[in-house]
């Protein structure tokens, strides 16, 4: 595909970079020399400065010849302007980062494709729906869910108290024949990497460890990682901003118990009026005295959502020192989005690599039905429909000779999940969820052709 990029952000960067993994032609466009110039020396694409809603630029950029043109510069008029302009010049798909989830919310109503759009992505949107996700679970780290639940994803760190720890995943599986899921990735506590797990490689203590399952998996997941599972009712929300908000309201429908702080008096006293079941307080969350008086400790779940990553990170560890169960902090440099695992914060949300990730989806080849990345690291899990012929059909799973980048988490044939084993033959028709390392993407597709 010939794929034109406006805006060399972070969330434009990430997507250059998953792509790089694959076979496209890729322009990517921005105004500042120093971030074309750090693309240009680290990825396989085609640098052009200047301003993306230049009509000029845009033929520089042969968009009248592109499959793609994706629009994610940081002011929303712009990138609207950009997929206008580039659909009338030519380009056969348009997407558009926004910020304003309104137009998400009211997409059917108005038909932006008639403008010249074909997909919006809003981050807020997305960052509210990742929050949700996880207080589904709210034991577990990170989650997503395949075919509407049918296989989940599940991501933890491993207490001392999970009875698999010091077993290899050869052990783990004779001593526990009987279980309903499949480990399918891991990261240390000492590294940033992610490892695709085979049968000697041991589980230890705070691996942050991803498993996929059936539903009847998640009760023994819950025994076997040494996690409880806790309802949740009391939410504290630091910051009342466009996605505290949204996020506030959304969990007031389900009838949680939601306290907002909002340091910001007008803002404190919009959200009293437009969310009368949530308890809104005025106030600055970065006073540890403040919190104590709100009853922090109390509270199920944390979520920092201020516009400051530092202020975000900073009082979920507070709430952590507090024994809040779980704590989720909004992040804006990528690279705290990493961080989680080794300082102590469940889960650390990044909505530029969400938006990335997301418009990522839309640009996937094959038979890729599904895509998760797992916490911001190296890796995907990738769900493919498999056609009649497919290279995946022609053997056992043990006699494929699949990369060892990559693993299969397990299978749904005929809407019923399946933990696939090394004897099991996968089918036309079905479903496959496969964990693999970033670079071996093209690999296993291969096995789809």
């Amino acid at each position: 595909m010939k794929i034109v990029i406006a805006g060399a952000g972070e969330v434009g960067f990430h997507l250059a970079k998953l792509l790089s993994y694959e076979s496209h032609d890729i322009t990517l466009i921005d105004l500042k020399k120093d971030r074309l110039l750090y693309a240009d020396t680290r990825l396989d694409i085609k640098a052009l400065k200047g301003n993306a809603t230049s009509i000029a630029i845009l033929k520089e950029a042969n968009v009248h010849l592109s499959d793609l043109v994706i629009a994610v510069t940081s002011i929303e008029a712009i990138n609207i302007t950009i997929s206008v302009l580039a659909k009338r010049l030519g380009a056969k798909h348009t997407i558009s980062r926004i910020s304003n989830s309104e137009f998400i919310d009211n997409k059917e109503e108005i038909n932006f494709a008639e403008f010249g759009i074909d997909e919006l992505i809003s981050t807020e949107e997305l960052a509210t729906n990742e929050i949700k996700t996880m207080l589904n679970q709210a034991a577990f780290n990170h989650m997503h869910e395949f075919d509407n639940g049918v296989l989940s994803m599940y991501g933890m760190i491993l207490s001392k108290w999970a009875p698999f720890v010091g077993m290899s995943v050869q052990q783990a599986a004779a001593t526990f024949p009987e279980i309903h899921f499949m480990p399918i990735a891991i990261q240390t506590q000492s590294s940033e990497d992610v490892i695709i797990p085979r049968g000697n490689t041991v589980f230890k203590e705070g691996d942050l460890a991803y498993f996929i399952t059936l539903d009847e998996g998640v009760t023994e997941l819950y025994k076997l990682t040494g996690k409880i599972k806790k309802d949740v009712q009391n939410v504290m929300i630091l910051g009342g901003g466009s996605i505290g908000r949204r996020t506030a309201k959304e969990l007031c429908d389900k009838k949680m118990n939601i306290k907002i702080i909002e340091r910001n008096k007008a803002i404190a006293l919009e959200l009293a009026d437009e969310l009368p079941n949530a308890l809104v307080v005025y106030g600055d969350g970065r006073d540890v005295e403040l919190l104590k008086e709100e009853n922090i400790g109390e509270m199920d779940v944390f979520i920092g959502a201020t516009e400051s990553s530092e202020t975000n990170i900073m009082t979920c560890l507070v709430a952590k020192s507090k024994k809040v169960n779980k704590t989720i902090a909004l992040a804006e440099n990528v690279d705290y989005s990493k961080l989680s695992h080794s300082i102590g914060i469940d889960t650390i949300i990044n909505k530029k690599l969400l938006a990335a990730n997301s418009i990522f989806r839309h640009i996937r080849k094959g038979d890729v039905v599904e895509i998760a990345t797992l916490n911001n690291l190296n890796a995907e899990i990738l769900e493919f429909s498999v056609r009649e012929n497919s290279k995946i059909t022609r053997h056992i799973i043990k006699d494929l000779h699949f990369p060892r980048e990559a693993t299969i988490g397990g299978v749904i044939r005929n809407g019923k999940g399946i933990i696939a084993l090394g004897d099991f033959k996968i089918q036309a028709g079905d479903k496959v969820v496969i964990s693999c390392l970033a670079h071996a993407v093209n690999k296993v597709e291969k096995f789809f052709d």
